[in-house]
Protein backbone atom coordinates (compact mmCIF):
# COMPACT_ATOMS: atom_id res chain seq x y z
CA UNK A 1 0.00 0.00 0.00
CA UNK A 2 1.63 3.60 -1.22
CA UNK A 3 1.54 5.71 -3.67
CA UNK A 4 4.57 8.16 -4.45
CA UNK A 5 7.94 7.00 -5.73
CA UNK A 6 9.08 6.41 -1.99
CA UNK A 7 6.76 3.77 -1.76
CA UNK A 8 8.27 1.99 -5.25
CA UNK A 9 11.25 1.07 -4.23
CA UNK A 10 10.33 -1.21 -1.30
CA UNK A 11 7.63 -2.38 -3.81
CA UNK A 12 10.80 -3.57 -6.48
CA UNK A 13 12.74 -4.99 -3.65
CA UNK A 14 10.05 -6.95 -2.44
CA UNK A 15 9.54 -8.46 -6.36
CA UNK A 16 13.13 -8.93 -6.73
CA UNK A 17 13.62 -10.70 -3.46
CA UNK A 18 11.02 -13.35 -4.71
CA UNK A 19 7.66 -12.22 -2.91
CA UNK A 20 4.40 -12.66 -4.02
CA UNK A 21 2.91 -9.62 -4.43
CA UNK A 22 -1.45 -10.76 -4.41
CA UNK A 23 -1.84 -7.02 -4.65
CA UNK A 24 -1.17 -3.29 -4.70
CA UNK A 25 -3.38 -0.25 -3.19
CA UNK A 26 -2.78 2.63 -3.78
CA UNK A 27 -5.05 6.04 -4.49
CA UNK A 28 -7.34 7.08 -7.72
CA UNK A 29 -5.91 8.97 -10.23
CA UNK A 30 -6.28 12.51 -10.21
CA UNK A 31 -6.66 15.51 -12.24
CA UNK A 32 -3.14 17.50 -12.47
CA UNK A 33 -1.80 20.17 -14.59
CA UNK A 34 -3.19 22.98 -16.39
CA UNK A 35 -5.06 20.45 -19.11
CA UNK A 36 -6.46 18.54 -15.60
CA UNK A 37 -5.27 15.08 -17.07
CA UNK A 38 -6.25 12.25 -15.19
CA UNK A 39 -3.02 11.41 -13.65
CA UNK A 40 -1.66 8.19 -11.74
CA UNK A 41 0.53 7.41 -8.27
CA UNK A 42 4.01 6.35 -9.18
CA UNK A 43 3.00 3.39 -7.02
CA UNK A 44 0.23 2.53 -9.77
CA UNK A 45 2.71 3.18 -13.10
CA UNK A 46 5.18 0.38 -11.37
CA UNK A 47 2.23 -2.04 -10.47
CA UNK A 48 0.70 -1.51 -14.30
CA UNK A 49 4.60 -2.03 -15.33
CA UNK A 50 4.82 -5.60 -13.35
CA UNK A 51 1.41 -6.84 -14.00
CA UNK A 52 -0.01 -6.82 -10.50
CA UNK A 53 -3.60 -6.70 -9.25
CA UNK A 54 -4.92 -3.07 -8.78
CA UNK A 55 -6.53 -1.30 -5.98
CA UNK A 56 -7.68 1.86 -5.80
CA UNK A 57 -10.40 3.13 -3.06
CA UNK A 58 -11.95 6.04 -2.79
CA UNK A 59 -12.70 5.17 1.16
CA UNK A 60 -10.65 2.58 2.92
CA UNK A 61 -14.27 1.30 4.74
CA UNK A 62 -16.21 0.62 1.65
CA UNK A 63 -17.53 -2.94 1.90
CA UNK A 64 -16.30 -3.66 -1.87
CA UNK A 65 -12.92 -2.76 -1.14
CA UNK A 66 -12.72 -4.74 2.14
CA UNK A 67 -14.10 -8.22 0.23
CA UNK A 68 -11.40 -7.59 -2.48
CA UNK A 69 -8.81 -7.67 0.64
CA UNK A 70 -10.02 -10.82 2.07
CA UNK A 71 -10.25 -12.59 -1.10
CA UNK A 72 -6.44 -11.86 -1.99
CA UNK A 73 -5.87 -14.02 1.55
CA UNK A 74 -2.60 -11.99 1.65
CA UNK A 75 -0.27 -13.08 4.83
CA UNK A 76 1.45 -9.57 5.35
CA UNK A 77 0.39 -5.88 4.63
CA UNK A 78 3.09 -3.66 4.19
CA UNK A 79 2.55 0.23 3.97
CA UNK A 80 4.97 3.22 2.77
CA UNK A 81 3.85 6.80 2.40
CA UNK A 82 -0.15 6.01 2.51
CA UNK A 83 -3.05 6.76 4.22
CA UNK A 84 -4.33 6.17 7.46
CA UNK A 85 -5.76 2.58 7.45
CA UNK A 86 -8.40 1.88 9.24
CA UNK A 87 -8.27 -1.30 11.84
CA UNK A 88 -10.31 -3.27 10.13
CA UNK A 89 -7.65 -3.21 6.93
CA UNK A 90 -4.45 -3.03 9.23
CA UNK A 91 -5.49 -5.95 11.38
CA UNK A 92 -6.73 -8.32 8.31
CA UNK A 93 -3.77 -10.22 7.59
CA UNK A 94 -2.43 -12.89 9.86
CA UNK A 95 0.86 -11.66 9.97
CA UNK A 96 -0.11 -8.05 11.04
CA UNK A 97 0.27 -4.88 8.86
CA UNK A 98 4.01 -3.22 8.62
CA UNK A 99 4.78 0.06 8.03
CA UNK A 100 8.32 1.91 6.86
CA UNK A 101 8.62 5.13 8.44
CA UNK A 102 11.43 7.95 7.51
CA UNK A 103 12.58 8.60 10.82
CA UNK A 104 13.89 6.91 14.18
CA UNK A 105 10.81 6.44 15.91
CA UNK A 106 9.78 7.55 18.47
CA UNK A 107 11.29 11.14 16.91
CA UNK A 108 9.59 12.74 13.86
CA UNK A 109 6.35 10.88 14.26
CA UNK A 110 3.73 12.30 11.45
CA UNK A 111 3.64 13.01 7.90
CA UNK A 112 7.07 15.36 7.01
CA UNK A 113 9.92 13.37 9.30
CA UNK A 114 12.42 14.09 6.84
CA UNK A 115 11.88 17.58 6.13
CA UNK A 116 11.73 18.44 10.20
CA UNK A 117 14.91 16.64 10.93
CA UNK A 118 17.09 18.60 8.70
CA UNK A 119 14.85 22.24 9.79
CA UNK A 120 15.33 21.20 13.38
CA UNK A 121 19.01 21.28 12.33
CA UNK A 122 19.79 17.57 12.85
CA UNK A 123 23.01 15.23 12.32
CA UNK A 124 21.47 12.04 12.10
CA UNK A 125 17.83 10.33 11.20
CA UNK A 126 17.17 7.06 9.49
CA UNK A 127 14.13 4.71 9.06
CA UNK A 128 11.96 2.47 11.20
CA UNK A 129 9.55 -0.63 10.13
CA UNK A 130 6.54 -1.15 13.02
CA UNK A 131 3.79 -2.56 13.45
CA UNK A 132 0.67 -0.21 12.63
CA UNK A 133 -1.85 -0.34 15.60
CA UNK A 134 -4.60 2.64 16.18
CA UNK A 135 -2.05 5.78 17.55
CA UNK A 136 -0.41 6.95 13.91
CA UNK A 137 3.13 5.70 14.46
CA UNK A 138 3.58 4.67 17.65
CA UNK A 139 3.31 0.83 17.19
CA UNK A 140 6.37 -1.60 18.14
CA UNK A 141 9.58 -1.44 16.52
CA UNK A 142 10.69 -4.07 13.87
CA UNK A 143 14.37 -2.49 12.22
CA UNK A 144 15.47 0.80 12.52
CA UNK A 145 18.87 1.81 10.55
CA UNK A 146 20.69 4.95 11.05
CA UNK A 147 21.62 7.62 8.55
CA UNK A 148 23.62 10.43 8.66
CA UNK A 149 22.45 13.80 7.56
CA UNK A 150 25.13 15.96 5.49
CA UNK A 151 25.64 19.59 7.08
CA UNK A 152 24.55 21.17 3.82
CA UNK A 153 21.88 18.13 2.29
CA UNK A 154 18.82 19.25 1.56
CA UNK A 155 15.32 16.98 1.97
CA UNK A 156 14.91 15.76 -1.80
CA UNK A 157 18.55 14.55 -1.83
CA UNK A 158 17.50 12.78 1.97
CA UNK A 159 14.76 11.22 0.73
CA UNK A 160 16.42 9.73 -2.18
CA UNK A 161 19.18 8.33 -0.15
CA UNK A 162 16.94 6.99 2.42
CA UNK A 163 13.95 5.75 -0.15
CA UNK A 164 16.57 2.90 -1.07
CA UNK A 165 17.92 2.45 2.29
CA UNK A 166 14.42 1.99 3.74
CA UNK A 167 13.54 -0.54 0.39
CA UNK A 168 16.01 -3.07 1.87
CA UNK A 169 15.09 -2.36 5.57
CA UNK A 170 11.73 -3.54 4.29
CA UNK A 171 13.26 -6.54 2.73
CA UNK A 172 15.00 -7.33 5.63
CA UNK A 173 11.86 -6.94 8.32
CA UNK A 174 9.80 -9.29 5.93
CA UNK A 175 12.41 -11.81 5.96
CA UNK A 176 12.37 -11.75 9.74
CA UNK A 177 8.65 -12.01 10.28
CA UNK A 178 8.39 -14.98 7.94
CA UNK A 179 11.12 -16.67 9.71
CA UNK A 180 9.80 -15.83 13.01
CA UNK A 181 13.21 -14.12 14.07
CA UNK A 182 11.86 -10.65 15.56
CA UNK A 183 11.29 -9.73 18.30
CA UNK A 184 9.15 -5.99 18.22
CA UNK A 185 10.21 -3.83 20.88
CA UNK A 186 7.20 -1.08 21.89
CA UNK A 187 8.25 2.28 21.44
CA UNK A 188 7.75 3.57 25.66
CA UNK A 189 11.02 0.89 26.41
CA UNK A 190 13.12 2.70 23.99
CA UNK A 191 13.09 5.64 27.12
CA UNK A 192 13.16 8.44 23.86
CA UNK A 193 11.38 11.24 23.83
CA UNK A 194 8.87 11.09 21.34
CA UNK A 195 8.44 14.14 18.85
CA UNK A 196 5.94 15.30 16.14
CA UNK A 197 6.43 15.88 12.13
CA UNK A 198 3.22 17.23 11.31
CA UNK A 199 1.95 18.45 7.99
CA UNK A 200 3.59 21.15 6.30
CA UNK A 201 1.23 24.19 5.18
CA UNK A 202 2.23 27.54 3.50
CA UNK A 203 2.65 29.31 6.19
CA UNK A 204 5.17 26.88 7.52
CA UNK A 205 7.25 27.80 4.51
CA UNK A 206 7.59 31.45 4.71
CA UNK A 207 10.94 33.10 5.43
CA UNK A 208 11.03 35.41 8.32
CA UNK A 209 14.06 38.18 8.94
CA UNK A 210 13.93 38.38 12.22
CA UNK A 211 14.95 34.74 12.76
CA UNK A 212 18.60 33.88 12.49
CA UNK A 213 20.44 32.82 9.70
CA UNK A 214 21.57 29.20 10.60
CA UNK A 215 17.64 28.42 11.44
CA UNK A 216 16.73 29.82 8.06
CA UNK A 217 19.53 28.13 6.36
CA UNK A 218 17.87 24.76 8.04
CA UNK A 219 14.50 25.44 7.13
CA UNK A 220 15.65 26.52 3.48
CA UNK A 221 16.86 23.07 3.16
CA UNK A 222 14.40 21.00 4.82
CA UNK A 223 12.12 22.33 2.40
CA UNK A 224 13.97 22.48 -0.63
CA UNK A 225 12.55 21.22 -3.24
CA UNK A 226 9.26 20.63 -2.10
CA UNK A 227 7.20 22.27 -0.86
CA UNK A 228 9.71 25.04 -0.92
CA UNK A 229 10.81 28.06 1.63
CA UNK A 230 9.73 31.56 0.22
CA UNK A 231 10.08 35.14 0.92
CA UNK A 232 8.01 38.05 0.08
CA UNK A 233 9.36 41.26 -1.01
CA UNK A 234 8.26 44.78 -1.46
CA UNK A 235 8.87 46.41 -5.18
CA UNK A 236 9.81 49.94 -5.30
CA UNK A 237 6.60 50.47 -6.98
CA UNK A 238 4.66 49.23 -4.02
CA UNK A 239 3.45 45.48 -5.89
CA UNK A 240 4.76 42.79 -3.21
CA UNK A 241 6.00 39.99 -4.96
CA UNK A 242 7.06 35.98 -3.74
CA UNK A 243 9.90 33.84 -4.30
CA UNK A 244 10.73 30.33 -3.47
CA UNK A 245 14.22 29.99 -2.15
CA UNK A 246 15.70 26.43 -2.60
CA UNK A 247 19.46 26.82 -1.85
CA UNK A 248 21.35 29.49 -0.08
CA UNK A 249 24.44 30.20 1.86
CA UNK A 250 25.04 32.01 5.32
CA UNK A 251 27.18 35.07 5.23
CA UNK A 252 28.29 36.73 8.69
CA UNK A 253 27.24 40.59 9.37
CA UNK A 254 25.13 42.55 11.27
CA UNK A 255 22.66 43.64 9.05
CA UNK A 256 18.92 45.10 9.24
CA UNK A 257 16.68 42.37 9.12
CA UNK A 258 14.66 42.73 5.55
CA UNK A 259 17.31 44.35 4.12
CA UNK A 260 18.89 43.86 0.51
CA UNK A 261 22.20 43.70 -0.46
CA UNK A 262 23.77 43.03 -4.45
CA UNK A 263 26.05 43.81 -6.87
CA UNK A 264 23.30 42.71 -9.45
CA UNK A 265 25.03 39.79 -10.87
CA UNK A 266 26.58 37.70 -8.94
CA UNK A 267 24.99 37.84 -5.35
CA UNK A 268 21.89 38.93 -3.72
CA UNK A 269 22.18 38.65 0.41
CA UNK A 270 19.06 39.36 1.90
CA UNK A 271 19.46 40.81 5.72
CA UNK A 272 18.17 38.74 8.85
CA UNK A 273 18.42 38.48 12.71
CA UNK A 274 22.86 37.82 13.42
CA UNK A 275 23.78 37.72 9.52
CA UNK A 276 22.82 37.41 6.13
CA UNK A 277 21.85 34.84 3.58
CA UNK A 278 23.12 34.79 -0.09
CA UNK A 279 20.73 33.24 -1.99
CA UNK A 280 21.81 30.80 -4.78
CA UNK A 281 18.66 28.72 -6.17
CA UNK A 282 15.76 30.71 -6.68
CA UNK A 283 12.39 31.02 -8.83
CA UNK A 284 9.68 33.54 -9.20
CA UNK A 285 6.03 32.69 -9.57
CA UNK A 286 5.02 31.37 -13.06
CA UNK A 287 8.82 31.26 -13.71
CA UNK A 288 11.59 28.06 -13.74
CA UNK A 289 14.07 27.58 -11.48
CA UNK A 290 16.77 28.96 -11.74
CA UNK A 291 20.59 30.36 -10.26
CA UNK A 292 20.93 33.81 -8.59
CA UNK A 293 22.98 35.15 -11.89
CA UNK A 294 20.55 33.86 -14.32
CA UNK A 295 17.81 35.48 -11.75
CA UNK A 296 19.43 38.88 -11.94
CA UNK A 297 20.27 38.70 -15.55
CA UNK A 298 16.35 38.74 -15.96
CA UNK A 299 15.31 40.80 -13.01
CA UNK A 300 16.92 44.49 -11.95
CA UNK A 301 17.60 43.65 -8.35
CA UNK A 302 17.34 47.36 -8.20
CA UNK A 303 13.63 46.72 -7.93
CA UNK A 304 13.44 45.01 -4.95
CA UNK A 305 12.86 47.30 -1.58
CA UNK A 306 12.81 45.35 1.05
CA UNK A 307 11.78 41.73 2.23
CA UNK A 308 8.72 41.48 4.05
Amino acid sequence: MGTPEFAVAPLEALLHAGYQIKAVVTVADKPAGRGQKLQMSAVKEFALANDLMIFQPVKLKDPDFIEQLKSIDADLFVVVAFRMLPEIVWSMPRLGTLNLHGSLLPKYRGAAPINYAIINGESETGVTTFFIKHEIDTGAILLQEKIDIGADETAGELHDRMMMIGANLVVKTVDAIRSNTIQPVPQDMLLLEPSNAPKIFKQDCKIDCSRNPVELYNLIRGLSPFPAAYLEFLKRDGTVMSMKVFKCNVVKGDPLPGSVMTDSKTYLNIGVFGGFLSLLEVQLAGKKRMSIEEFLRGFPASEISTIL
